[in-house]
Formats: structure tokens, C-alpha cells, sequence
């Protein structure tokens, strides 16, 4: 992801947050809130949903519809300077949060405009970008190197709608000062980096320029046409990144020379579809529930994750808002999601029983319910033979949204923290889970984990590869690369020739 612009974490909201009108826009892959207008929302809405036509149309691949749960949720806030009060920035170029966890995507993004000027980027521009890498997983268990997969994403968000067309593939002008004044990657070491071992030697160089640059000339440069197709094909067939390189593109010291020409020409081509070609669903939008309208500033950050003592600070003014908005189950549901992460279990139990009796089907309040009881058995507040109350309220919820992915993984993990071998039918529930969330990475490496034991190796290593090359860094990139490797080891041993001499 851009990392100078897009962070993680929580901080403190700040009270024009607390107190927004705020409006709902509901499409078939995406729910936003916003306390902007609704006249702005809508558009906002229905470009995102052209923005995934678009990419579906032009790769001829369409990933699964998600479940209303599984849509990415976005909430666009005041300004940057809100933004940067809800995060842990510590500079003010961060503006906004993209966090892809199976059944939960999250961003956090500032008030919707283009960009000031050619040089600037603006924040729809960024969701673009992520929205690409969201799309990408979704089409692909292929793991790419990092400069084809950060060039994809800054190709595809070079987009303009205008005047009932989308314009595809226009220049990366926020990239200009850093192609202009950045140290430029070695061609060699740009195409061979995975993302995995270092980052690039310095904050300064231009690897995004770089890549969206060897990206878009390899998309339209006639001279160049079908080398990026060779190329992939020879990635899948097992060479290496610089290997699959030479082979598709030839002398790469002349393809460096190419692609420095194509940025600095002054003009470049790009793509025009119409938007009546782009076919998008339904779009919904309303007014948020008064009550839910109060507690949305603890409804985000409960979105974004809260730290025990995070949820302790908030626990009393969310308790306060449930109390003046007692029937809505909206509202109920995010005080369970609190008191849960303050170790409140039998209070989030109570709160999601409540919100059920009123909104039976609410999916996220089975959750609360589910996650509250997982805790209290893992803890010993409820005894082992529990653990069937515990997989039946994720049954219950799976029930109500049957491709929601957060009750097949936790019905999974609940044999693993039992201490138990899981049933076919959870291990089937699981992998079905990484189809749903391909991009989480967690239910990624429990997969591998469970193909590693069946002796699924050439499985195991296709579902590791996009874990341990992924360009985002996780806790878990360093160990699926070394599970990787181990199982790329193990293949190769038992694909090896008898020795003749009949040596153990």
C-alpha cells in the first residue's frame, strides 16, 4: 500500500465526529458512511461501483459477489485533519487507513474531492490504489513480485470518470517529483524485489514511480504488446522474477532506457469506456438511525479495533448512548463489541441477547455473542464440554449469512484453541472462508497450516506464496516465507531421483 499515506491504528475522535449527520450508501460491494451530504455520497458510491466494473471488465474476471458482511466498509470523515486525529499519525501526510481482514475490510478516508492539482494525490485516488490490491486477491492465488503488484494498483487508479466515461491508465501525476528527484531502483533489483527480505534502501526512491511507470509503458508501448502476458505466463510456470523477466521483455538495460523515455515524452495514452458499457447494481442511500448516528464515533474505532484499555475509556459514554437508544439494535451491538473488548463477557453476552430479541437476524450481534462465549471458555470461566455452545452460536450465525467468512474461521480455530482435531466439515468451512477472504492473511496461513499436515504440499505451497511475497508486510510474512521454503524443500526431495549408489 502507499505507505506515507495510509496508516494503522486508532487514536482519539474528535467531537465533529461524535455529533455528524450521518448518511448510509448501500452497494452490492461496498457500505459508506459518510458525514457529508447525500448528494455527494451517491456519486462517490457509484464510482467505486464503476471502479470495480471497470477493472472486471478490462482483466475479463469478476470475483464472487461478497456477502452484505463481507463488503468493504468506508467511512468518509470531515477533512485530513480528522482523519489524522482518529490515527496514530505522527505526520501530516497520513490521510486515511485501509485494514483488509476477512469479513471486516475497513477505510478511513477524508471528505471526497479530486485532486487540487496534478501533482497532488487525492484520497479517492488512494482507495483506488487499495481497492486494486482488494480486487486483485480476489481474481488470483498467484504471488506476484512487488513492483507488478504496486504498478497494477497505481495503473488501474489512474482513473478519471468524466462525462459518461471512465478514463483508464492516465499519468500518475502525483509521481512526477518522485521520478523527477528519487534514486531510481536498478531495473534488475525493480523487477527481482519481493517485498519479503528488506524494503527498499531508502524511504526516498522512487519504487512506486518506478513501478507504475515499467507498468503502464509495458500496458500500451506497441512495440511491447503481449511481453507483460509472456511475462506472467512465465512466472506461473515456475521461473524466477528476473528469470521470467528476460525471458518476456529481452535486454533489460534497453527496457530501462525505454521506459525512462516513455515518463519524460510529456504524453501518454490511456483508455476510454464508456460507462453505459459498466453495469453496477442498485445503490441505496438513507439517513443512519439517530441512534447509530451518536454512536458512531465508538462504532468506528470498535470497527478499527480497540486495545483493552481503549475500550475501558469509551465503555461509559457507549453505555450512555445504548441507554438513550434502548431498542436500537444497531446501537446494541456496537456496546457489546465494547464491553467485549474490556473483558466484559457476560455484559456483551447480555447487550448481543439483547439486540437479537430485537433484530433476530442481525449477523454481526451473533458474533458479539460468539466471540463473548469463545472468550469465557478459552478463559475457564465456562468449562470445556462448553465448547459446543461455543461452535453451535457460529453455526447459528452461519445460518443467517451463509458466505459471511467470520463464522467458518471461528468455528475452525474454536478446535484449535480447544486443543481438538477439526472435523472435515470445519476444514472444508475454512477453506471455504479463504475463497470468501482471500486477502486475509491469517486465515491464509491457517489453511497452508492444515494442507502441511494432510501432505498437500504443492497446495500448501500455492497458498503460501502470496502470504510470504505479499508487498504489505504482516506478523506473518517472515514466518509463511520460511514455511515456504520448507515445503519447497520437502517437494524437491521427494521428487528426487533414487540414488544409484543406493546412499540413504
Amino acid at each position: 500500500m502507499v505507505r506515507q499515506l495510509f496508516a494503522w491504528g486508532v487514536l482519539a475522535l474528535s467531537a465533529t465526529t461524535a455529533h455528524a449527520d450521518w448518511s448510509e450508501a448501500s452497494s452490492d460491494h461496498f457500505i459508506i458512511y459518510s458525514d457529508q451530504s447525500e448528494k455527494s455520497l451517491r456519486p462517490f458510491a457509484e464510482r467505486l461501483e464503476l471502479f470495480h466494473a471497470m477493472m472486471a471488465q478490462v482483466l475479463r474476471k469478476e470475483p464472487p459477489k461478497p456477502s452484505p458482511s463481507n463488503r468493504v466498509t468506508i467511512y468518509v470523515v470531515s477533512s485530513e485533519t480528522e482523519v489524522q486525529n482518529l490515527i496514530k499519525a505522527r505526520n501530516s501526510i497520513v490521510s486515511g487507513i485501509y485494514r483488509a481482514r476477512a469479513g471486516a475490510t475497513v477505510a478511513l478516508v477524508p471528505q471526497l474531492r479530486h485532486a487540487r492539482s496534478d501533482l497532488d494525490l487525492a484520497p479517492e485516488t488512494i482507495l483506488y490504489h487499495e481497492y486494486a490490491h482488494h480486487f486483485m486477491a480476489g481474481i488470483t492465488a498467484r504471488a506476484y513480485p512487488r513492483w507488478f503488484v504496486e504498478g497494477f494498483a497505481e495503473f488501474f487508479s489512474g482513473v478519471r470518470f468524466r462525462s459518461g466515461k471512465v478514463n483508464l491508465g492516465m499519468p500518475a501525476n502525483h509521481r512526477l517529483l518522485e521520478l523527477e528527484f528519487s534514486t531510481h531502483l536498478p531495473i534488475r533489483e525493480l523487477l527481482s524485489y519481493a517485498g519479503n527480505s528488506r524494503e527498499p534502501k531508502s524511504r526516498y526512491d522512487a519504487f512506486y514511480g518506478d513501478s507504475w511507470a515499467l507498468f503502464h509503458f509495458l500496458q500500451f508501448a506497441p512495440e511491447r504488446a503481449g511481453q507483460l502476458g509472456r511475462y506472467q505466463a512465465l512466472l506461473g510456470q515456475g521461473q524466477s522474477a528476473l528469470g521470467a523477466a528476460q525471458g518476456a521483455f529481452g535486454d533489460l538495460d534497453q527496457l530501462d532506457k525505454e521506459v525512462l523515455l516513455y515518463w519524460k515524452r510529456g504524453y501518454m495514452n490511456h483508455v476510454v469506456i464508456e460507462q453505459s458499457t459498466l453495469k453496477i447494481g442498485s445503490i441505496g442511500v438513507s439517513k443512519v438511525s439517530p441512534g447509530l448516528a451518536a454512536m458512531m464515533s465508538i462504532a468506528i474505532r470498535s470497527e478499527l479495533g480497540l486495545s483493552k484499555e481503549e475500550a475501558a475509556s469509551l465503555l461509559a459514554d457507549a453505555q450512555h448512548v445504548a441507554a438513550r437508544f434502548p431498542e436500537d439494535a444497531e446501537v446494541l451491538t456496537v456496546l457489546a463489541a465494547v464491553e467485549l473488548a474490556a473483558g466484559n463477557d457476560d455484559a456483551a453476552i447480555a447487550t448481543a441477547d439483547r439486540a437479537i430479541a430485537i433484530s433476530p437476524d442481525r449477523v454481526d450481534a451473533q458474533l458479539q455473542k460468539g466471540f463473548a462465549l469463545f472468550q469465557k471458555v478459552e478463559s475457564g470461566a465456562l468449562p470445556k464440554e462448553s465448547w459446543a455452545w461455543v461452535r453451535s452460536q457460529f453455526a447459528k450465525a452461519n445460518t443467517i449469512e451463509h458466505d459471511h467468512p467470520i463464522p467458518l474461521i471461528e468455528f475452525y480455530r474454536s478446535y484449535l484453541v480447544q486443543g481438538a482435531q477439526p472435523t472435515k466439515n470445519a476444514i472444508d468451512g475454512l477453506a471455504w472462508a479463504m475463497q470468501l477472504a482471500p486477502f486475509d492473511p491469517s486465515v491464509r496461513w491457517m489453511v497452508s497450516q492444515e494442507l502441511i499436515a494432510d501432505g498437500r504440499l504443492a497446495d500448501a505451497a500455492e497458498v503460501l506464496a502470496p502470504l510470504a511475497y505479499s508487498p504489505h508486510r504482516n506478523e506473518l510474512t517472515d514466518q509463511a516465507l520460511k514455511a515456504l521454503q520448507e515445503v519447497q524443500a520437502r517437494i524437491a526431495r521427494e521428487q528426487a531421483p533414487p540414488d544409484p549408489a543406493g546412499t540413504p
